[in-house]
C-alpha cells in the first residue's frame, strides 16, 4: 500500500473519531432534550389533573347544595352551566395534550407510545361519568334520592380514575428522568471508549508507521554515502511498495537493473492475474444476487396475486351489494371491513416473510434465560387463554441459559402459544415446559387436540400453509415457516411431533408437540 494512501488512512481514522465524538455529543443531547420535553409535557398533565380535580370537588358541591336547598332543573343548570363548561374544556385539553403525547412518544418506543394512547381510555371514562352525571342531575325530577344517587356514583367511579391517571403520569415522568441518568451513563462511557480509541490510534500511527519510515529514511542516506563512496554492492530492502520502496527499488536498479526490471514485470503479470480473477468472481457472485432477487421478486408478486384476490373480490361484491340497495347495508359494511382487515394483515404477514427470507431481518444475538422468556411469553398471554377457557401449564423453573434473539424468541413461543389455543381449544389444555438437552435447552408447547394427519404435518413449516381448525383459518399459514426461519437463523431448530408421546400427553387426545432447540452457545 502506498505511504500517502495509509497516511490518508490513519488521519481519516483519527478524523473519524473526533467526528463520532462529536455525533455521540449531538446525538445524546438531542435524546435528552426529548426526553425533558416528554417529561415537562408530564409535568402539565399533572396540573391540569389537578386543575379537574379541583373543578369536579367544586361540581360536587355545587351539586349537593342544590339538591339541599330543592332547586328546580332550570335553577340548577344556571347554578351549574359554567362550571359544566369549565370541566368539559378541561377534559378537551388533556385529549388534546394525550394526542400531542402519542405524537411525541413516537421518539421514545413503542411501549412509550402505547401508554400514552391507553390513557385517553381512562379520560373518555371519566368524561362519560362526567356527563351521564351532568344529565341525570339536570333531568326534570325533584326526586333528591335520585339526584344525590347520580352524584354518588360520580363521586365515586371518578375519583379512582383521576387517582389512577396521576399516579401514571408521575411514573411516566420518573421513568423518563430514570432514562435520562441512563443515558448519560452510556454517553460517558461512550466518550471514554472513543477517547482510548483516538489515543490508541494515534499511537498506533506514530508507532506503526511514521516511526518505521525514519528508520527507512536512515537506510537510504546510508546507501547514498556508499554510492557516492564507490560502492556499488548495495541491496536495499525492498519489502514495501509505497513511495520509499519505490526510491529503495530504484536505488537498487543501478546495481542490477535487468533483474529487477524481470521481477518487476513478474510482480505485475501476477497482481494483474489476481485482480481479474477477483473481478471475474464478483461478476459472477454479482449475477446469481441479481437472479436470486429477481426469482424472490417473482414469487412475492405471485403470492400477492394468489392470496389477495379472493378478499378484493369479496370486498367488490360487498360493495356492489350496498350500491344497489341491500336489505342489510351495515352487513355489506361489516363484511367489507373485516375482509379488509384481514387483508391489512395478510399483506403484513406478507412483507414480514419476503423480509425473512432475503435475511432483511436482523437478529441480536446474546446470551439470555430460556425459562424466564418463555414464563414471560405465556404471562402475557394468560387472559387470552383462560378467556378461551383454557387451562395453562406452566413448567420453566430454574434457569435455562442459551444464545440467540430473547425478543425474537419470544414472539415465536407467543406465536405457538397461540395456534395452539386456536387449533387445540376443544381440548381444554396447553402446557409449556422447558427441558435441558445437554448442548443447550428446548421449549415444548404441547396441547390436547385432535392433533395434525402425518400429510400435513411435512408442509406446515412452508409458507402460506394452515393447519385445520374448527376455527376459521386466520393470516396466510406463515407463522411456522417465520418461526423456522428465526429459529434456524439462530443456530437453533424447530419440529413438530404429533400425536404427542404418551409421556408427554396432556390426556387421551393425540395432541400436538412443537419443540424449539436453542443452543448454549452460538455456533
Amino acid at each position: 500500500m502506498r505511504l500517502k494512501v495509509r497516511l490518508g488512512i490513519g488521519a481519516a481514522l483519527l478524523g473519524l473519531a473526533t467526528l463520532a465524538t462529536a455525533a455521540l455529543l449531538v446525538v445524546g443531547m438531542a435524546r435528552i432534550g426529548d426526553r425533558l420535553d416528554a417529561a415537562l409535557a408530564a409535568e402539565r398533565r399533572v396540573e391540569r389533573y389537578s386543575a379537574l380535580s379541583t373543578q369536579v370537588s367544586t361540581f360536587l358541591i355545587v351539586a349537593t347544595e342544590s339538591i339541599q336547598t330543592q332547586l328546580s332543573p332550570a335553577q340548577r343548570a344556571d347554578r351549574l352551566e359554567l362550571l359544566t363548561e369549565d370541566i368539559l374544556r378541561t377534559f378537551d385539553r388533556l385529549q388534546s395534550d394525550l394526542a400531542t403525547a402519542v405524537e411525541e412518544a413516537r421518539r421514545l418506543g413503542l411501549d412509550a407510545q402505547s401508554q400514552r394512547a391507553t390513557q385517553s381510555i381512562g379520560i373518555a371514562r371519566m368524561q362519560a361519568l362526567f356527563v351521564a352525571a351532568r344529565d341525570g342531575f339536570l333531568s326534570e325530577t325533584q326526586d333528591r334520592e335520585r339526584l344525590q344517587g347520580f352524584i354518588d356514583i360520580f363521586a365515586t367511579g371518578i375519583d379512582p380514575l383521576l387517582n389512577e391517571a396521576v399516579v401514571t403520569e408521575m411514573r411516566f415522568r420518573e421513568a423518563i428522568l430514570r432514562g435520562i441518568a441512563d443515558l448519560r451513563q452510556r454517553l460517558v462511557l461512550a466518550a471514554g471508549v472513543i477517547a482510548a480509541l483516538t489515543v490508541a490510534l494515534f499511537g498506533l500511527f506514530y508507532l506503526g508507521l511514521v516511526r518505521p519510515q525514519f528508520r527507512r529514511l536512515d537506510l537510504l542516506r546510508d546507501a547514498a554515502r556508499r554510492i557516492g563512496q564507490a560502492d556499488f554492492a548495495v541491496s536495499l530492502p525492498v519489502d514495501r511498495r509505497d513511495e520509499i520502496g519505490h526510491l529503495f527499488a530504484e536505488t537498487n536498479r543501478m546495481a542490477d537493473a535487468l533483474a529487477t526490471r524481470e521481477a518487476s514485470v513478474a510482480d505485475d503479470w501476477a497482481r494483474l492475474n489476481d485482480v481479474v480473477a477477483e473481478r471475474t468472481e464478483a461478476l459472477r457472485a454479482a449475477n446469481e444476487r441479481l437472479s436470486r432477487i429477481d426469482g424472490d421478486r417473482r414469487r412475492f408478486f405471485a403470492d400477492i396475486s394468489h392470496e389477495l384476490r379472493t378478499p378484493l373480490t369479496v370486498i367488490r361484491m360487498e360493495a356492489e351489494l350496498g350500491r344497489a340497495g341491500a336489505p342489510e347495508p351495515e352487513r355489506s359494511f361489516a363484511v367489507i371491513e373485516a375482509r379488509a382487515e384481514r387483508l391489512n394483515r395478510r399483506i403484513d404477514d406478507l412483507l414480514r416473510v419476503a423480509r425473512s427470507e432475503t435475511g432483511q431481518l436482523s437478529l441480536d444475538s446474546t446470551e439470555f434465560d430460556l425459562a424466564e422468556v418463555a414464563r414471560a411469553a405465556t404471562e402475557d398471554l394468560r387472559a387470552e387463554i383462560e378467556s378461551a377457557g383454557m387451562v395453562l401449564t406452566v413448567e420453566a423453573e430454574g434457569s435455562a441459559p442459551v444464545t440467540g434473539d430473547r425478543n425474537w424468541t419470544r414472539q415465536v413461543i407467543s406465536s405457538l402459544v397461540r395456534n395452539a389455543v386456536r387449533h387445540a381449544r376443544g381440548g381444554g389444555q396447553v402446557a409449556v415446559r422447558v427441558t435441558d438437552t445437554g448442548d443447550g435447552h428446548t421449549v415444548h408447547v404441547i396441547d390436547n387436540g385432535p392433533g395434525i394427519p402425518p400429510e400435513a404435518a411435512d408442509t406446515l413449516f412452508d409458507r402460506f400453509v394452515q393447519g385445520r381448525s374448527d376455527r376459521r383459518a386466520e393470516g396466510f399459514g406463515i407463522g411456522l415457516a417465520l418461526a423456522r426461519w428465526v429459529v434456524e437463523a439462530q443456530g437453533g431448530a424447530i419440529r413438530l411431533v404429533s400425536p404427542v408421546s404418551p409421556t408427554e400427553a396432556l390426556g387421551e387426545a393425540p395432541g400436538t408437540n412443537v419443540a424449539v432447540f436453542l443452543p448454549a452457545r452460538a455456533a
